[in-house]
This record gives C-alpha cells, structure tokens and sequence, in this order.
C-alpha cells in the first residue's frame, strides 16, 4: 500500500493518506450532450480528423486514432479556474496553480430559499457546517439533494443556486485558498456581470489573490462522508483562465498526535 505522510497545523495531528483509495471528483467529458453544461454552450464534439490524406478512425481504416475535441472548460464538466477569469489583467491557470496537495475539509450543505425564489447558500450556513478549518487549504462543498443527475444536467437559464458574496470573502479570511462545488458557478447564472462572490474571493481589484482557485462542476458520490481529506487537485496544461480539471481526494487517518 502506498501512503503519504504529511504534518498539519491541525490539533497538532500527524496524518496518514492511502494514495491506493483515491476519490474522483471529476466529470469527464464524452462526445454528444451527456455532459454537464452550463453558460448555453453547446454539445462536446470529439470527432475523427478527416480529410483527403488521412482518416483518423481505426475503424473505418485509419492507421490510428486521432481526434480533435471542442469544448469549453467553464461550461462543460469539471474545471478549475484562477484569478484571470474576472480581471482586465491576463493570468493564467497554469502558472496560479503551483502547488497541488493540500488539506481539504468536505461539508454538505443544502442551499436556502430566498426572496425572489432564488435558492441561496448563506455565509452564516457556511459557517455552521465548516467548523474548525485550522490547516484547511480546501474546503469542497457538496450541494443537497445530490442526485446523479448532476452528472449530466444542463443548467443553462435555469437560475441554479449559488452563494452570498460575503462566503467568498469570509473564505479568504480563513486562508481557504481552494473553493469547490458541484454547482455550475459560485455566483448567481445572471447577475449583471457583477460575479460578487468571485470578486470577493479573488479579492479583485484591491488585493488580488493569485494563488487562489475555484473548481466548479465537481460531483461527490454520497458514499463519500464529510471531513477532513488529502486534495490532489489536477489540471491540464493550458495557459488559460481555466482549465478542466481533476480533484482527487485521499481518505486520512490520524497517525499520531504530537505533544
């Protein structure tokens, strides 16, 4: 078995990851509308290159595969996106994300009905349900009820829940430097272009924090019990604002306490 032992600021606990039981939070994207979209965009299109040199399908008499994918990280499936997906300035996915382990607390959370309709995830519900996050780079929200659907929902002008502003900035506060969640966006799906939450994580334009992330479109299986785990949180080589992405979480075991 492989482990990964790694000390935290946390009760002043030695704790023990199994690399060999990973925990996938990602949605991989397939050809066609089985995916979770968002932002109206259309379909995922992975298809063969063809033209009048070449056929890039085994099956239909290609020397290989080979083919061409077009998507968008932000409206189809798991990604991670940094700074640069709200500022004048340009920043890149790539080179925010610099380090890929961390801490990561798990909560569950059922967004609020609030004026208008809108189902809403309070800070004082956040606060609630975080309890210590002492250590905690990464704090992963599970959205209730999570039935598989996510899995391949289109959220597009369906004004899905989303969180107040205030958890943005009170999860910077923390020293959260890693925000994920099951919903298409921290923000409201129309909301003027103000995207408040992300402004306020971000801290945008006062502070800006650069090493900061938001994961969207995750899905975490209910077999999968709230808490403290190991995050690898992956993505792909793109100079981009986002990227799609792969959080993967390890379960911890406390090894020891040290006095």
């Amino acid at each position: 078995m492989n482990e990964f032992k790694f000390q935290i600021i946390n009760n002043i606990n030695l704790f023990e990851a199994d690399l060999s039981r990973p925990i996938d939070l990602s949605l991989p994207l397939q050809n066609g509308n089985s995916n979770p979209t968002a932002w109206y965009c259309g379909p995922v299109v992975i298809r063969a290159v063809e033209n009048e040199y070449f056929i890039g399908d085994v099956a239909r008499g290609g020397s290989v595969n080979f083919r061409d994918i077009f998507f968008n990280p932000h409206g189809h499936g798991t990604h991670t996106e940094c700074l640069g997906h709200i500022s004048k300035e340009f920043y890149s996915i790539y080179e925010c994300l610099q380090r890929f382990f961390f801490l990561a607390k798990l909560i569950s959370i059922e967004p609020q009905h609030i004026v208008g309709g809108d189902r809403c995830i309070s800070l004082e519900q956040v606060k609630n349900l975080a309890g210590d996050l002492t250590g905690v780079e990464a704090l992963i929200f599970r959205t209730l009820p999570n039935d598989i659907s996510k899995k391949t929902r289109n959220y597009s002008n369906t004004n899905p829940p989303y969180f107040e502003a205030a958890v943005g900035e009170w999860l910077r506060t923390m020293g959260i430097k890693h925000w994920l969640t099951d919903l298409p966006s921290v923000d409201r799906e129309e909301d003027g272009g103000v995207l408040a939450a992300h402004h306020a994580f971000w801290n945008y334009p006062q502070q800006p924090v650069i090493d900061a992330t938001i994961t969207e479109l995750i899905f975490v299986p209910d077999l999968v019990a709230d808490g403290l785990y190991l995050l690898n949180l992956q993505i792909a080589s793109f100079h981009n604002d986002a990227s799609p992405s792969k959080p993967v979480l390890y379960p911890l075991m406390v090894k020891t306490q040290i006095l």
